[in-house]
């Protein structure tokens, strides 16, 4: 049996430790309402959706910064996360961030990557499969 991986790891420079803690408190929501816990009142309604996908990691990372990885994927949910922080803290800012596919043993199917460029009002991402595919046409 294979094991396959889509791995990312990029880090957000935030404005002051208030926005950092707010960020780590709403990724650790995210992740207990992605476990079944109950949605809080006050959740971002925007955010919802994204919680079943939430297999990422947030992690304070120096001063006003959060550290964001994943081996397990979860690209959907983090460009989320990403969108509603650059809304409610950087409404003029952008994150841009590339992930891979692998995978513990080769498959045809199994590696690859993409790129996500996140803004307050916009999500674009691309896969070096669609990449190719747009070559082939």
């Amino acid at each position: 049996m294979a094991d396959y991986f889509t791995n990312f790891s990029f880090i957000i420079a935030l404005a002051s430790t208030d926005q950092q803690t707010y960020a780590i408190k709403l990724f650790l929501q995210m992740s207990a309402i992605q476990q079944g816990e109950e949605i809080p009142a006050d959740f971002p309604a925007a955010l919802k959706d994204a919680c079943e996908d939430c297999c990422f990691e947030v992690e304070a990372d120096e001063q006003n910064a959060i550290w964001l990885h994943s081996t397990y994927g979860g690209i959907d949910a983090v460009c989320a996360f990403v969108q509603h922080l650059l809304a409610r803290f950087q409404p003029d800012g952008c994150v841009s961030f590339e992930w891979s596919h692998d995978c513990s043993k080769p498959r045809t199917d199994a590696y690859g990557g993409g790129a996500a460029h996140i803004t307050a009002t916009e999500i674009k991402t691309l896969s070096t499969s669609e990449w190719l595919r747009s070559l082939a046409d």
